[in-house]
């Protein structure tokens, strides 16, 4: 490798294994050589080398796992899966496009908890009201696509339903057993991303470089206009989008305006 002057030798090193990887010389999915090898490819020290690794993750072109080594990432073609944002409902059935995803396999954790600064506002509630959260990884059988599904019950609204019992159900039961109850249920969303926490990234098995999708579906009883129910995914932003149907809604009347 030619020295360039005035230019960190990291950078310089990094420039070289990227050009490497255009190239084909190391195949997505390929181990690059240790540390050791590669600072003698380059004729330069392994702090180096691992500086220039660093900059390539976080480029998303190489993944580092856990005592295994260096690995090129593979390419990514668009999602793998998608979510549809919608809701079918059936005579007392609700269907959602998810709903398969509930294989079973991971047992749901049912735990008790206040709201926060992120959940009271969704809600409607004060900080620090009772609530029963249920946490759940979820997986498309399909893509193997995961996702991490969280449902948020405030005790004082749902307190007289069959949830507080069995609150480990897909939301489709979730919806069917609030309606039940005699509620006429429609639904707010927002999503937002983040960097991943580092549980969140190994639970959802997702690069160095990917980000997260952050979903929040506040499920309300459209008379009253109060919430029931949050549910929060957290998805890996490369491999999963999410879709909407939207139609277009009436403009209300202006005064004077006929």
């Amino acid at each position: 490798m030619a020295v360039i002057r005035n230019e960190p030798l990291h950078k310089q090193v990094a420039a070289a294994m990227r050009e490497s990887i255009a190239q084909g010389q190391w195949q997505p999915g390929s181990q690059l050589p240790t540390e050791t090898d590669l600072a003698g490819t380059y004729g330069v020290s392994r702090p180096t080398v691992r500086l220039a690794v660093a900059a390539l993750r976080t480029e998303g072109l190489l993944d580092v796992k856990q005592g295994r080594g260096t690995f090129v990432r593979s390419a990514v073609h668009g999602p793998a899966a998608t979510i549809e944002q919608a809701i079918t409902r059936r005579g007392t059935r609700f269907e959602t496009s998810t709903d398969h995803w509930w294989t079973g396999k991971e047992e749901a954790t049912v735990y008790r908890a206040a709201t926060d600064a992120t959940t009271a506002p969704l809600l409607g509630m004060d900080e620090d009201e009772m609530t029963i959260v249920c946490d759940r990884l979820i997986q498309d059988p399909a893509t193997g696509t995961r996702a991490l599904h969280r449902l948020i019950l405030p005790l004082e609204r749902v307190g007289e339903t069959a949830l507080v019992r069995t609150p480990a159900v897909t939301p489709a039961k979730a919806y069917a057993t609030l309606a039940k109850a005699g509620h006429d249920l429609t639904w707010r969303e927002q999503i937002s991303a983040r960097i991943p926490q580092p549980d969140e990234r190994t639970s959802l098995r997702l690069s160095e470089a990917a980000a997260l999708l952050v979903t929040h579906r506040v499920t309300v009883d459209r008379a009253q206009g109060l919430p029931l129910m949050l549910e929060r995914t957290l998805l890996g932003a490369e491999s999963t989008a999410v879709g909407f149907t939207i139609e277009a809604a009436e403009a209300p009347a202006k005064a004077g305006v006929r």
